[in-house]
């Protein structure tokens, strides 16, 4: 809810002062998150700034006659002078209540302090700039822009970018990339299921700064958008719906109905997705937009399936795969997870009302054939001895050498003889040294099959019943046998024991079914080949793969890696463009890869079968199956830009330049494109892998729709009430007991619902998030507390415009002039360290710490000092030194707005289209002007250091009159160390003096060199090594507490000497750790020491001062 005030605080957000801590934005680490808290208690009010006046808009009277602008300290003192006296006027008023109690109801009721009036709500935001056309700005005096208003600021921006076309790659006019080079990213493709979530917020804030930093430095850049088709998980989704709101299965429709149902429901779902990436502002070229279903993708498919069929590394073969009897289809090992058991658990299982036994090892008996022997073996999953076709024993275990050649008889399937086979495999040590054999329901059992001509028996239907092969058990769910094979052993007498077995239970990782190996024949591709030339092209350096516990997982997948399980038994996605060739007068075995023929169109396989079986009649079949959908997700960077096609955009843009993803498909998709990439294309697909942490909850729980922690992005732009929250939760598939449970979590998380934040907050955040290192632990407030950052931003940007005259034109170049106060000189040298230190960071993707910089650009040195130093030259200065003022506020600000436009598009083009232009630059938009490099003419690290002693002294002397709770007549010493201290101390006096004079009065400051004795009666603040401030406190304080409050200063100060002293003298931290670091850490230890020395001399003097 936005309100008509200068506070626009939304849902219940904390008030606070208008100025936050000084520091860098705050990292999410838990011991330094209060920082942001700190901020998100900060009101969104003016602070500091004033409301400015937009240059080319009529002054109003305010701004002709602008009263001077007050301190934060005159307003709080004037703040508790008020509360003083309205306790005073309370105190009377109780008194003359008393005195009178005739008319005390009516004295109550006249002394009765009135209720502070309610902030009216601003009615919802309204743009009137018609759709796609450049936005018409408002005047800052309209009540809906008078506060930060993110709906407001980022209504209209991005429908005009991308009419424009400034999301579009641009070319030379021969149609080859710019000079400056290129730099392209393919989106990884949201899978088509629903809604964004924070994962998606993290990757898309996180390219979208790479893409609009490279664009403002001139290069061709694009960032290709799309979606995933998402097999197993739409089909899925769009069945459950069905069965729902129709009671019907997708066989009711039949698969071309079904199909289509699909493609409708894809359609409103992908315009969501697009939508939420639009809201975001991430400036990806829609006109480019892929989907792995589309026409050209599609034929990808097709060319890769045909090509490599061609060539062998696509074969056909009958193999145990991963079955989900829910989902009915296969699953490649990537798609299983395997739950860890300790011993005997119940688990959940789809399709049945009562959990089911796991993690327990069952002992019977086989009688052996002709004989009244029996021999015993042992199993994790009972229901399976209906599948047993042998038993093996070792060679030389004595106990069983007797019974190898003879058959066991089976006790429930009549006729069933099973060998007893001898097999090293076999563990003689390990439980009865006797093991069964299940050969097509087990993936050892399979090889020992093999081995010895063993039959393969499959016990299962599709849907996890008994089939014809189970005798009596046929019809039965597969775990309800599990229970009625031990009471039928028991029965038997073959029963022995049952005992905890820790083990690992395989779970489908998209319906936690229990998965099952079947033997079905599948279309398998071959790896070993491929992913050789994979890691190849890693450890050559042609692929960079960030960060590098990222780099190490991928050759450990890579070397150890198996073929893949292309087949996928559903209905929605690439149906396999193979045909099964049906001889007349022949059985046929479909597992026979002879009998298959690829072709990109029937006609062709047609073409192929015919020569390979001359003379004989057939039909052809396509395989019902579709392909799993890593296998058009691995083709994503080419076939994005028209291969097999030789286009203009794969031959200009392909390599691309980073792919930006989870971590968590790195093996899913990263390494298979990079396979795929090699075979089809011949080339890497792109240069640069980076994988961001996943996003967990504040608990640090992994984002679970049933657990209610998922967080939609477009509900922190905009916020939303926890009864909202609770509606959302109605709306999907979770279970009724799962939706009590996700309420529950969303009440602690969000007891005020999500504060509306706004999209260039959301990305900030996300980007700070990003440190390389563990999971992000996403906490709502912090992220509201950038919203505070971005009302600073806000405020001060209008503060600049209202000291902008009408008429008001920037210089040609923002070049120093030479006649720059040392205010200006330090603004300037900060902007141009803030400049490098970004780029710098950008480039070698530390996020964090470009966030970090431009955070301490913007809020502590623009802000929080140039700014307020700046008004009293703009009040009270010469007219050359107000427009050197004025013109250095433009230029820091301008930097400023583009410094941060990557990670704020929408708040920076708001304010940046309001600054007037310099000559000659018609830059229609910020995201097209250039972003600022370093500059040596910029460079002054002397005036860097002269300020930085300048706001040094005054702090210290702010400090100390607090500290000791002096306000006026104070007496300032200042005692510098070397000549170029004192000669910036003894130059910049009253400039210091300035700063300190902030609600306290300093009658005089002298400064004191080295040679000077310490001045008498007075406490020190150590500035830095090469200057201390004294503040005369001699008969003014209580000598006693004051020792102590030395005392204990010293004792922090003499640890955290020792602390860094064990830093420095560290081995590893001397050879591993850069020299300007370990520069920058003595001068740390040096300053500590002096502050340590002054603490002592504080004391000294006191104790001096006891005895005079």
């Amino acid at each position: 809810m936005a309100t008509n005030s200068g506070r626009g605080n939304p849902i219940n957000a904390a008030e606070g002062p208008s100025k936050v801590g000084e520091g860098a934005p705050p990292p999410v680490a838990s011991d330094v998150k209060g920082a942001v808290l700190e901020a998100a208690g900060q009101s969104d009010g003016a602070g500091v700034h004033a409301s400015g006046q937009e240059p080319g808009m009529a002054p109003t009277a305010a701004a002709k006659a602008e009263p001077k602008v007050k301190t934060e300290k005159e307003l709080e003192k004037e703040r508790k002078k008020a509360e003083k006296a309205a306790k005073f006027a309370q105190k009377k008023a109780n008194a003359a209540a008393q005195a009178a109690p005739d008319a005390n109801a009516k004295a109550k009721e006249k002394k009765a302090k009135a209720p502070k009036p309610e902030e009216e709500p601003l009615p919802p935001y309204v743009e009137e700039t018609p759709a796609g056309e450049k936005k018409q700005l408002r005047s800052l005096d309209d009540p809906q822009l008078k506060a930060y208003n993110p709906i407001a600021v980022e209504s209209a921006w991005y429908e005009w970018w991308e009419k424009s076309g400034f999301f579009k790659p641009q070319f030379t006019p021969d149609g080859k990339v710019k000079e400056e080079g290129s730099f392209v990213i393919v989106i990884p493709p949201p899978n088509v299921t629903g809604a964004l979530h924070m994962g998606h917020a993290l990757g898309n804030s996180l390219q979208d700064v790479m893409i609009r930093w490279n664009r403002m430095h001139g290069k061709t850049t694009l960032w290709l958008p799309g979606c995933d088709h998402a097999g197993i998980s739409t089909q899925s989704v769009v069945e459950n719906m069905l069965w729902r709101r129709q009671g019907k299965t997708r066989h009711d429709l039949g698969r071309k109905k079904f199909v289509e149902t699909v493609w409708e429901w894809k359609e409103d779902y992908h315009k969501r997705i697009n939508n939420a990436q639009r809201k975001m502002g991430g400036s990806t070229d829609w006109s480019r937009e892929a989907f792995t279903m589309d026409k050209n993708l599609s034929a990808a498919v097709t060319e890769t399936f045909v090509k490599l069929h061609e060539e062998g590394t696509i074969y056909r073969a009958n193999r145990l795969v991963n079955w989900c009897t829910q989902l009915n289809t296969a699953l490649s090992n990537l798609e299983v997870t395997n739950k860890e058991l300790t011993g005997r658990t119940l688990l959940d299982v789809p399709g049945y009302d009562k959990k089911v036994e796991f993690g327990i090892i069952v002992h019977f008996k086989y009688p052996i054939q002709g004989s009244d022997e029996t021999i015993e073996v042992a199993t994790t999953r009972p229901e399976t001895m209906l599948g047993d076709t042998g038993i093996a024993v070792h060679p030389q275990d004595e106990r069983y050498k007797h019974l190898v050649g003879k058959n066991a008889v089976h006790p429930f399937i009549k006729d069933r003889l099973m060998p007893i086979v001898a097999d090293d495999y076999v563990d003689k040590e390990f439980g009865t040294g006797a093991v069964k054999i299940t050969p097509a329901h087990d993936p050892n059992d399979f090889a020992l099959g093999q081995r010895h001509n063993l039959e393969f028996i499959n016990i299962l239907t599709d849907d996890g019943f008994m089939n014809e092969n189970t005798g009596p058990y046929k019809g039965q769910k597969r775990f309800d046998v599990r229970y009625t094979i031990q009471t039928d052993l028991k029965e038997r007498g073959l029963y022995v024991d049952k005992k905890d077995n820790p083990m690992k239970v395989p779970l489908c990782e998209k319906s936690k079914d229990i998965i099952e190996p079947i033997m079905k024949p599948q279309w398998w591709m071959r790896m070993k080949g491929l992913a050789a030339e994979a890691i190849k092209v890693v450890k050559e350096g042609q692929i960079k793969i960030k960060p590098e516990t990222a780099e190490r997982s991928y050759y450990r997948w890579m070397e150890d890696i198996n073929d893949w399980c292309l087949s996928r038994q559903l209905w929605w996605g690439h149906q396999c463009p193979v045909y099964f060739a049906k001889i007349e007068g022949e059985a046929g075995d479909q597992a026979d890869g002879k009998l298959w023929f690829a072709g990109r169109t029937e006609e062709e396989a047609r073409a192929k079968a015919e020569k390979a079986l001359p003379g004989k009649k057939f039909t052809l079949e396509r395989d019902e199956d579709v392909l799993d959908t890593w296998f058009s997700s691995g083709l994503w960077p080419f076939s994005t830009l028209g291969w097999p096609n030789k286009t203009h955009d794969l031959q200009t843009l392909y390599p691309t330049s980073v792919l930006e993803t989870g971590w968590d498909i790195l093996f899913f998709w990263i390494a298979r494109m990079i396979m795929l990439g090699l075979k089809m294309v011949g080339e890497i697909p792109f240069r640069e892998v980076y994988c961001h942490s996943l996003v967990r909850d504040s608990e640090g729980r992994k984002m679970s729709k049933s657990l209610g922690n998922v967080i939609d992005p477009l509900d922190v732009i905009s916020g939303i009430e926890l009864e909202q929250l609770h509606e959302k939760l109605a709306l999907g598939n979770l279970h009724p007991s799962e939706v009590e449970k996700a309420k529950r979590y969303q009440k602690t998380a969000f007891p005020d619902g999500i504060p509306q934040c706004g999209a260039d907050a959301l990305r900030f955040c996300m980007v700070n998030y990003t440190t390389g290192g563990g999971d992000i632990n996403f906490d709502i407030k912090v992220m509201h507390g950038y919203r505070k950052f971005c009302n600073k931003i806000y405020q001060a940007t209008k503060y600049v415009l209202g000291k902008l005259d009408e008429g008001f034109v920037p210089r040609e170049t923002g070049k120093p002039t030479g006649k720059e106060s040392l205010p200006e000189k330090w603004i300037l040298h900060k902007m141009n360290i803030a400049a490098k230190e970004i780029n710098e960071s950008i480039a070698d993707r530390e996020f964090n710490k470009s966030t970090t910089t431009v955070y301490q650009y913007w809020y502590n040195h623009l802000c929080d000092v140039y700014i307020e130093n700046s008004k009293a030259i703009i009040q009270d200065g010469t007219e050359d030194e107000k427009r050197s003022a004025v013109d250095t506020l433009y230029t820091a600000l301008d930097s400023a707005l583009k410094l941060i436009h990557p990670f704020m598009p929408f708040l920076t083009e708001e304010l940046w289209q309001r600054l007037p232009r310099r000559p000659c630059d018609e830059t229609p938009s910020i995201m097209l002007a250039r972003y600022p490099t370093y500059d040596p003419d910029f460079d002054n690290p002397a005036a860097d250091a002269a300020y930085d002693l300048v706001l040094g002294c005054s702090k210290g002397v702010r400090s100390l009159m607090g500290d000791y709770a002096l306000k006026d007549e104070a007496k300032v010493f200042i005692q510098t160390y070397d000549e170029t201290t004192h000669q910036t101390a003894v130059e910049q006096v009253q400039n210091i003096k300035s700063l300190s004079d902030k609600g306290v009065t300093v009658t005089s400051i002298e400064v004191l060199a080295l040679s000077e004795a310490r001045p008498a009666g007075c406490v020190a603040f150590p500035v830095s090594s090469e200057a201390t401030v004294f503040l005369h406190v001699k008969g003014r304080v209580d000598i006693d507490a004051e020792i102590s409050k030395a005392a204990k200063k010293l004792d922090k100060t003499r640890a955290a000497i020792a602390r860094q002293q064990k830093l420095l003298s560290d081995p590893g931290y001397q050879q591993k750790v850069a020299a300007a670091t370990q520069d920058a850490d003595k001068k740390k230890l040096a300053d500590l020491e002096s502050e340590a020395n002054e603490f002592e001399g504080t004391i000294k003097q006191f104790e001096g001062l006891k005895l005079e």
